[in-house]
């Protein structure tokens, strides 16, 4: 655990361990490994969003000025602490402060890409981007090998929930995670309000970790983290994009239902009908979105691509009132 070996420099640390309903013997590991470390039973799963905020709650309730947020799935170099708690008493105006994050050696997107020597420092995250026309998030410098091009400290648009050091007052002022999201887009979401509240995120990238990415959800493109960006993705957008991209979101999710996999159908489906939360497995089999016969000879309409979409935009006008 390498939060054990973690620097301390006028302020104390505690370890608070949430354990989110598992079923091997983990949690008397860790209290067995670390006595000092503090262990959050829950019942059940619930999700990386609410399984956070039952740490948060605790945490603010011991009267913990700064929560560090972090996933289990990762490695924490040393000095962390001491970088992350400097920026913070640096940038006043901060809210939020996130490391910069490598790949765990040998859980890079595209290992055979790089030479043995570069395992290790291959960017994970460097900051968030938001591509509001296409409602994408994604990590400034992912999966380029560091050679030193992101090493200034700067503002960022909305910090990554692997890992997210946040002082207090920002809970209190902004909320703890939606629970509705459950995994994916919840740190997106609580950046964004955080930042409505006048907080700032910033990047410091003398804090160092190393992910192994999607370690908890099956690897990257698994049908779990499939699910869960298809639905949370259409929630974040109807919540915060431009009305055109969500015109287009509506008209991608549509797309989805007619040839997405099953997955995806169900995704969309539960969006529609409110379904939030926990991705409700049991109903995974019967989850089917059956397209209406059109007659013989009469084929389906035909329907737009998002590009297409938004290239047709621009031309409607609003009508004229008469005078």
């Amino acid at each position: 655990m390498s939060l054990a070996q973690a620097k301390k420099k006028g302020f104390e640390i505690e370890t608070i361990v949430v354990d989110n309903g598992s079923t091997d013997n983990s949690v008397r590991e860790i209290k067995k490994e670390f006595p000092e470390t503090i262990c959050l039973e829950n019942s059940d799963n619930l999700g990386f969003a609410e399984g956070n905020n039952v740490g948060i709650r605790y945490a603010i309730e011991r009267g913990a000025d700064y929560l560090f947020l972090l996933n289990n799935d990762t490695t924490t170099h040393e000095h962390i602490f001491i970088e992350l708690a400097k920026a913070a008493t640096d940038a006043p105006s901060g809210g939020i402060f996130c490391p910069k994050i490598y790949f765990a050696r040998g859980y890079e997107t595209h290992t055979e890409r790089y030479k043995l020597t570069d395992q290790g420092k291959i960017i994970w995250y460097a900051g968030g981007v938001i591509d509001w026309k296409n409602m994408l998030a994604f990590h400034r410098g992912v999966d380029e090998i560091d050679s030193g091009q992101y090493d200034v400290m700067t503002k960022t648009v909305y910090g990554t929930g692997c890992a997210l050091f946040v002082r207090r007052g920002v809970f209190e002022k902004t909320g703890l995670f939606d629970r509705k999201f459950y995994l994916y887009y919840e740190d997106l979401d609580f950046s964004l309000r955080a930042r409505q509240k006048g907080f700032e995120i910033y990047y410091v990238p003398k804090a160092l970790l190393w992910h192994k990415n999607a370690g908890s959800a099956g690897g990257t493109g698994s049908d779990l983290q499939s699910y869960y960006i298809t639905r949370n993705r259409l929630l974040i957008g109807m919540r915060y994009a431009p009305w055109r991209t969500k015109l287009a979101l509506l008209r991608e999710a549509t797309n989805l239902v007619m040839g997405g996999t099953r997955t995806q159908r169900q995704a969309v489906g539960d969006f529609l009908r409110k379904k939030y939360g926990s991705r409700e497995l049991s109903k995974l089999s019967q989850s089917r979105f059956s397209m209406p016969k059109f007659p013989t000879g009469i084929k389906m309409p035909h329907l737009p691509k998002m590009p297409d979409l938004l290239k047709y935009l621009p031309k409607i006008k609003p009508k004229r009132k008469n005078t």
